[in-house]
């Protein structure tokens, strides 16, 4: 008998059958790129605000659709594109008088520029922030008044962060937040002493010292607020100030003159008194071997020490 011949299972093991790639092209880009989606989503959204529909209809259409721009552009990393989509979004909502979806749409336009275009993502804050002050937001408008702060700081451009860090912190206490308040009264207080400000930077560390005294949360943090402040008083040199503001202190909290703190400053007004460099050098190399000091306690005390050292070479050359 013959019987009919099949083929085994392992004679097809290699053959393959032949994949079709359907790819849609647009531009060069398949529409499996999160890019080229984002471009087919704004078109689509471009198209709805071109066309006619019930008023207020297609800006809710083209809103949908700027949201999946937006969304495909940051998955592509492309974050001009999602930004300069964002704004639009903005644009939609102020079409349909929503000022909060306006002001977040912004903020979101803000934090994409901020990965590529400061200028920009510095503008879509500002934008932001004012919608939000319209709509008494105001919390949210110190939060992004702060970010514009910190972008300035980013920049190295501190006369424009003290600016946008003052309007943080008087919304922040306006708003009874005050830990926010304080934190950005001492970033303004340290870009002052920074620009030399000094008189600047000592009332609002001694500010915040005597706010601090009566919350039992911010209390402990009232000693160092006087270190700066008696800091920026060496800055500006004057030992008879200095030794005012010690007695000052001591006043304000009876506890400072037990501390670390309260004897550093002692001992560096007594080596600027004395014109002594050696005396000013141990007082601080002591207190940072027990409490290191931060880079802008270090920046200024070393101002503080260039002075005293031109100061002991003048005299030396009177003699």
């Amino acid at each position: 008998m013959i019987y009919p011949h099949f083929p085994s299972k392992s004679s097809n093991i290699n053959q393959t059958k032949p994949t079709i790639s359907v790819k849609n092209q647009k531009g060069g880009k398949t529409m499996g790129d999160p890019t080229a989606k984002g471009e087919d989503f704004e078109k689509k959204a471009e198209k709805k605000l071109s066309g006619w529909a019930f008023f207020g209809h297609k800006y809710e259409d083209a809103s949908d659709l700027f949201e999946k721009a937006a969304n495909s552009y940051k998955l592509a990393k492309s974050w001009d594109q999602a930004g300069a989509v964002y704004v639009k979004l903005a644009n939609c909502h102020l079409k349909l008088d929503s000022k909060h979806e306006a002001a977040a749409s912004y903020a979101d336009a803000a934090h994409c520029y901020k990965k590529s275009n400061i200028r920009e993502s510095i503008s879509c804050l500002e934008q932001s922030v004012n919608l939000f002050l319209d709509i008494g937001r105001l919390n949210m408008s110190a939060r992004y008044y702060k970010e514009i702060a910190e972008l300035y700081e980013q920049e190295q451009n501190f006369e424009q962060a003290i600016v946008y860090y003052e309007r943080a912190a008087d919304l922040f206490q306006s708003e009874d937040v005050t830990t926010s308040a304080n934190q950005c009264k001492q970033k303004v207080s340290q870009f002052a002493a920074q620009l030399e400000q000094y008189q600047k930077a000592i009332d609002i560390f001694e500010e915040i010292a005597r706010q601090s005294l009566n919350n039992n949360l911010l209390k402990y943090g009232v000693k160092g607020h006087l270190l700066n402040a008696g800091i920026c008083q060496l800055c500006k040199g004057d030992v008879v100030a200095i030794n005012k503001a010690l007695e000052r202190y001591q006043e304000l909290d009876p506890t400072f003159s037990g501390t670390r703190e309260y004897k550093l400053l002692a001992d560096l007004a007594a080596a600027i008194d004395e014109e002594d460099v050696a005396k000013f050098t141990d007082a601080v190399k002591e207190f940072d071997s027990m409490t290191p000091l931060d880079a802008w306690k270090t920046t200024l005390l070393l101002r503080v020490k260039e002075a005293l050292k031109a100061k002991e070479m003048e005299e030396d050359d009177l003699t």
